[in-house]
Order: structure tokens, then C-alpha cells, then sequence
């Protein structure tokens, strides 16, 4: 028996093709049988294309088998060759069979319906379409709440997606404050140094700022606290924190929820050819300790306040004006639906993937990928031996391309037994398919058991956790946004995140030291026009360099690929890692590799793996391939900057009390340099940064606060669960 076709029919109803299959597919030769699974061709074992096909014969007759199956909510078919040679036309039989399927069920990228919220719940309006999303969300403790949070999370993507060249303005440039109205408006509301919008990332580095003696305002959309997503990390990577003076390391040992002994990276193989082959990958110390997000936030919010600074929960920005001076933001308090204007020196975006600021900033083309994540916190409901707590999955997949996707899963362990699962892919950024949230969480809840053996009704649902995680396909530092006068995008609303595992959490986190010593010089110089903050960004040449690698995960919309093309592209790359020592696995994923580990694997795997070349180019093109060598230029011309200048960092630092007061800007370019040459090629222990908690930050003139001003409403760090 020999396999001579292996194809994914990209339609969730495997009874429907099955049935298509035997009753309206014609071929062109062989005598077909419908079988419990589809159906036999048989032929006379005589090599005349045209013999008389009879049953009589008592001959044995050479057969096709050809069948269906379905997983992961999408239908696969192989069919096999009983005969050692090959079958009268086989190949064109073959063809037949497939343009035929592939005209039949084209992929279909599904819309979520248009609902109106007033005339029915959100249940009610897309208990149709997605039927399991809707029973599992029903349990959830805030689950209509949360659910109306997906879709509009999704309708906002789609429409940043959708429209690309006519991103929506929210930031003015007004130099002559000719708008009296906002300027009266202007003049009532409180002054501040940094205005954050957005309260998940945003909260972390204002309370660093705010601690650094800024004065900091906080707007948050939601209730501050909640979050739709949790994070993971590993205790090296947290010490940052601890060494910005932001916690202490019994609060974070008060913030760990769990504390896992090894993680591990599998990805299915079933199908694969022999040397896309891989082992598990053990990785012990990646995304190791799981962080009780909330409780962190919480944090952060009493040290904000602590410090001084204010939170506006429950207000969403609507624009931002700037001046000369200052910039103005107007919001709306959602509760109440009043207007809150606030104005301060500096406005800090950390809206995250949908920012509106960051679309227009980059002219309707924020980013070049995505990663839609869907998934859920579990408390409890799987049977004894399923998981073990001292484990994690960081990366695995079960299952082949499924209607253009290949799906991850990343199994995290939470307090008290609890379970925190994703479900991901990595996605092309396209108007035809922006990625769905919600056809997402309808895979979620078809396939987890699956994933892991479990029955969905006897689950205990905590909390959703959903988001699109941004990517941008750098060429060099400049080639994005991320600033505006008096303006600066953090987070992943600068869409800065690994194409690995990472997201904006770790991207943040990994480089908060660089981030707060930049951004303290630009403000104490006031040093705050668009080309001063634009060096303030978290760009790594040796992340950039492998965007190449997530552009490897995605199907191009429109395009079929043989299902198992991404696992064998992905155990390729990891096997290799399994191979190489724990330190090394370490770095490449904690996006520390430096150009000869890079290289390295790079050559390892076109030599175990030849055809990695060839599927390489399929799936990017000879433009991406162009662009990619170019970043490749970049990193290679860093890597050797950072080696002949290595020196410079310590020699800045010497020069900085001379230099820093005569000619700030310069000194700002010139550390800006400094981390350019260590953290953007993986080697952040060459640069120390120096900020001083509680210091006097500012070394220019700045508005006092006036007691006569009304005071903001600073509410108190809470969760809504």
C-alpha cells in the first residue's frame, strides 16, 4: 500500500464532502464503490488504459482508496495505491480529484454577522454562527460581557484591516491652539508630565515613570484591572523589573500564581518526511513562572498612585491635540458619558493592536502579520492524569494546516490547579482575511478535547483570554513610526513582539531598563519633537531578522498548501534546537541569539532539509526574500558595529556628566546608539542603565500643578471578576 495523496478540504462539515464525493464526483476512469469513509476505484490489473473493466474475471483488481476524516473542525483526505505500480492515469485521476475539491470547497474566510446590541443579547446573535462559543461563554462568570468584548475587539481589527489607506485622524497638529474652545477646555483640566493611554502595559511603565517622580496620568477603556489575557515569563527576564525598582522580590513572589519545571515544544509530525522529523523540545526556563496578571496590575496601579499619579477607568480616548507646549487628549467617561480633557507634556500610546494611533502613524498599515489568540482560564473539570501541573506546553500543535491556519496551543499552569490554554496562529494581515476571533473560539471550544482529553461541558470556565497579537516585518530601526511630536507608541501598539512566543509582555518587560532611561533623558531635556522620540523604541536587528521565520507560518490568503508544510517547517527549526544545548534553545527563543547562533542554524537546517529552501520562497516570494536579505544586511552590519564599538557604551557613560548638560540632544542620540549596539544583537549585559528612583526628574522649566485646578477622579486599582 502506497499513500499518493495527502489534501486538507477546507470545510468544517466532513459529512458534507463525504457525501459529495460519492454521490456527485465522476471519474474520468476506474469503476468507483462508495465505501463508510468514501470511496474504492478499481481497475483491471492489465496495463491497457482501455481493458474492459468486470468483476468476472477472477483476476485481482489494482485499487485507489480514497477517504475522509475530519479534525480540528476541517476535513482531510488521503488516497492510497494498493498496487506497487502506478494505476492507468493515476496522475490524472489525482489532478482530477483535486481541482474538483478545490472548486467545490474554495477557502471561505467567514465574517462575523452585523448585530444590533439593542434589539437582542449578545448571545442571541450569534448563538447560530457559533453555537459552542455562545454555550461556553454562558458559564463564564462575566461571559456576555467578555463575549461583546470579542466581537468588538474583532470588528475594530477588521475595519483597521479592511481600510487601510483611510485610518480614522485622532491626532492634530494645532501650533496656534486656534480651537478657543479646547483651549478654555485646556485650561480647567490638570497639567501633566506623561498622559498613558491604555491600562495592561501602559499601567507597568507609567508606575516606573510615575516612581521616577513624572506625573502621570492613566486612561483605561475598562475597569482597570481586567485583562483578557495572561502572562508568562521566566525569572531572569522579571529581574528587570525588581532592578527598576518597581517591586521588591517578595512582591514578586507574591505575584507568581505558578512556577512550572519544564516546557515543552512539539509539533505534529505524523506526516511529515523523515528529516522534518523533530523530538520534543525541553525548555525548563522560557515563560516558566505564570504571573497572576490582575493581581499585577493591581500593583502597579497602588505604586502609580502612591507616587502621585491618576487613573481614569471606564474612559475612552476620542483625540489628542498638539501644541507647541503641550498636547491636549479629550475622553469620555463612559459610565456617566461626561467629557474628560486632560494636557500634558508628553502622550504615551499603549492602546496595544488596535490603537488608532498607531493606524495613523503609519499610514493605515500598522502591521504586516498577526497572531488572533483565543483561549480560556480553566479551574477545573479534567480528568486525573490528563495535565501535571509542573509542566508546560509552550508550543504544540496536534494537527495539520486546518482551513488555512496552522494552529497552536500553549498550555500554561495557574493557581489551585487551575489551567490557562491558548489557542494561536500566525496570520498574513489581509482585507479579505483580517483573522477571526470569534470562527477562533469556535475551533477553541470544537477541538480542545482534542488537544487534551476532556469533555467541554464538565469544564469550569474562570475567564476568557483573547487579543490580536501584532507583527511588523522590520527592515531596519526606521523603517516604523512609533512617534509623533510629544507623542510615543510602547507595547504592542509599536508592534515590536517576537515572531516566536513573545508578545508585547515580554517585548516590554526585556527592554523596560532601555525604554525608561531614553524616555527620562527626552523628558528632562524636553527633548519631545518627533525625531528626538522616535530612537526611543524596543527594535532588536536580531528579532527583526526572524520575521522571515513567522512569515514561514502563514498561509497566503487564497493559497493551498500541502497540509503538513508548516509542522515540517517548524520541526525542522526546532529540531535542530533540541539538538543544540539547553543555553542556546534559551537564547534563540528569549530572542538573545546573536548573529553566529543565527547563522548557524540557519545552515544546519538548509543541510538536514534541503527543501526548506524551496518552501521558503513558495510562501514568501522573491519580494519578501529581497526585503529579508536586507534586514539580514542590517543585523550583519549591527552585529559588526557592536563588536568594533564595543567600547562605546562604557566611554558614554564616562562622558555623560560632561556631555549630558551641554548638549542633551546629542547625548540622547549617542545612548540611544549605545543600546543600539547591545540590546538590538541579543546582548543587553554590555549596557547598565542608570535611573534613580525618586529623584527630581526634571532639569527644565515645567508648569507647576495648580491647586486651584479641579483634580482628576483617581479611582482605586480594582478588578472586575
Amino acid at each position: 500500500m502506497k499513500e499518493i495523496l495527502y489534501i486538507e478540504v477546507p470545510h468544517p462539515d466532513t459529512v458534507a464532502v463525504k457525501a459529495w464525493l460519492q454521490q456527485c464526483f465522476k471519474p474520468q476512469l476506474g469503476k468507483k464503490h462508495n465505501t463508510s469513509d468514501g470511496f474504492r476505484l478499481q481497475f483491471p490489473k492489465s496495463t491497457s488504459q482501455t481493458a474492459e473493466i468486470s468483476d468476472a474475471t477472477g483476476e485481482l483488481l489494482d485499487e485507489l482508496s480514497v477517504f475522509v476524516w475530519s479534525v480540528q473542525r476541517t476535513t482531510y483526505l488521503k488516497a492510497f495505491r494498493w498496487a506497487e505500480q502506478p494505476v492507468p492515469q493515476e496522475h490524472q485521476l489525482l489532478a482530477q480529484l483535486t481541482l474538483a475539491l478545490r472548486t467545490q470547497f474554495p477557502p471561505n474566510y467567514p465574517a462575523p454577522p452585523a448585530i444590533d446590541l439593542t434589539q437582542q443579547s449578545i448571545f442571541a446573535a450569534l448563538a447560530e454562527r457559533y453555537p459552542k462559543t455562545v454555550a461556553s461563554f454562558r458559564k463564564m462568570p462575566n461571559g456576555e460581557y467578555d463575549l461583546t468584548r470579542v466581537y468588538w475587539w474583532e470588528q475594530r481589527w477588521r475595519e483597521g484591516v479592511q481600510n487601510p489607506k483611510q485610518p480614522k485622524q485622532i491626532i492634530f497638529k494645532d501650533d496656534n491652539q486656534q480651537d478657543k474652545g479646547l483651549a478654555n477646555a485646556a485650561s480647567l483640566a490638570c497639567n501633566y508630565d506623561l498622559i498613558y493611554i491604555g491600562g495592561a502595559l501602559g499601567v507597568i511603565h507609567a508606575a516606573v515613570m510615575a516612581r521616577l517622580g513624572y506625573r502621570v496620568l492613566l486612561l483605561e477603556r475598562l475597569p482597570f484591572g481586567r485583562m483578557n489575557r495572561e502572562w508568562n515569563i521566566s525569572r531572569a527576564e522579571f529581574q528587570s523589573l525588581i532592578d527598576l525598582g518597581l517591586f521588591t522580590p517578595a512582591e514578586f513572589e507574591s505575584l507568581i500564581a505558578q512556577e512550572y519545571i519544564d516546557g515543552f515544544h512539539k509539533f505534529f509530525d505524523s506526516n511529515n518526511p523523515p528529516q522534518a522529523k523533530a523530538p520534543v523540545l525541553h525548555t525548563p526556563t522560557v515563560l516558566n513562572v505564570a504571573i497572576d496578571a490582575e493581581k499585577l496590575l493591581r500593583l502597579c496601579g497602588d505604586k502609580l498612585l502612591a507616587a502621585g499619579g491618576a487613573i481614569w477607568d471606564e474612559t475612552e480616548f476620542s483625540r489628542a491635540d498638539v501644541a507647541a507646549e503641550q498636547v491636549t487628549i479629550q475622553a469620555q467617561h463612559l459610565p456617566t458619558q461626561s467629557d474628560r480633557v486632560a494636557s500634558g507634556r508628553l502622550l504615551v500610546d499603549a492602546m496595544g493592536t488596535a490603537s488608532p494611533i498607531a493606524w495613523q502613524l503609519n499610514g493605515g498599515r500598522a502591521f504586516d502579520s498577526v497572531c488572533p489568540t483565543v483561549g480560556a482560564v480553566i479551574g477545573g473539570g479534567f480528568e486525573a492524569g490528563v495535565w501535571d501541573s509542573r509542566y508546560g506546553d509552550v508550543l504544540n500543535s496536534h494537527g495539520d494546516i486546518s482551513r488555512g491556519r496552522q494552529l497552536i496551543w500553549e498550555l500554561f499552569p495557574g493557581r489551585d490547579g487551575e489551567l490557562t490554554i491558548y489557542l494561536f496562529h500566525y496570520h498574513q494581515a489581509h482585507p479579505d482575511n483580517p483573522g477571526s476571533l470569534l470562527e477562533m473560539y469556535e475551533d477553541f471550544f470544537t477541538i480542545l478535547p482534542e488537544y487534551r482529553r476532556c469533555t467541554i461541558d464538565k469544564l469550569t470556565w474562570q475567564k476568557p483570554t483573547f487579543g490580536y497579537i501584532p507583527g511588523h516585518f522590520s527592515v531596519g530601526s526606521r523603517d516604523r513610526h512609533v512617534a509623533f511630536d510629544r507623542l510615543i507608541a510602547i507595547g504592542d501598539a509599536a508592534s515590536l513582539q517576537s515572531p516566536l512566543v513573545f508578545t508585547g509582555f515580554g517585548s516590554l518587560v526585556r527592554n523596560l531598563s532601555r525604554l525608561t532611561e531614553l524616555l527620562d533623558t527626552a523628558l528632562r531635556h524636553d527633548l519631545l519633537q518627533a525625531h528626538h522620540l522616535n530612537q526611543i523604541r524596543a527594535y532588536q536587528s536580531n528579532v527583526a531578522v526572524t520575521w522571515l521565520f513567522s512569515k514561514g507560518m502563514m498561509v497566503p490568503t487564497g493559497k493551498v498548501l500541502a497540509p503538513q508544510r508548516i509542522n515540517s517547517m517548524l520541526n525542522t527549526f526546532f529540531g535542530i534546537l533540541a539538538s543544540e544545548s539547553p543555553e542556546v534553545a534559551d537564547r534563540f527563543i528569549k530572542d538573545r541569539a546573536g548573529w553566529v547562533a543565527f547563522n548557524r542554524m540557519a545552515i544546519k537546517a538548509a543541510w538536514n532539509n534541503p527543501a526548506l529552501l524551496v518552501w521558503i520562497w513558495e510562501l514568501a516570494g522573491g519580494k519578501d526574500i529581497l526585503r529579508w536579505t536586507l534586514s539580514y544586511l542590517n543585523f550583519t552590519l549591527g552585529t559588526l558595529l557592536g563588536w568594533l564599538f564595543q567600547w562605546m557604551p562604557n566611554l558614554a557613560r564616562v562622558v555623560q556628566p560632561w556631555l549630558e548638560p551641554r548638549y542633551p540632544a546629542i547625548w540622547l542620540w549617542l545612548l540611544a546608539q549605545c543600546y543600539a549596539l547591545t540590546y538590538s544583537v541579543g546582548h543587553p549585559e554590555r549596557m547598565h542603565p542608570v535611573v534613580q528612583p525618586g529623584r527630581s526628574p526634571r532639569s527644565v522649566s515645567v508648569p507647576p500643578l495648580s491647586a486651584s485646578l479641579p483634580e482628576p477622579h483617581p479611582t482605586s486599582a480594582k478588578s472586575d471578576s
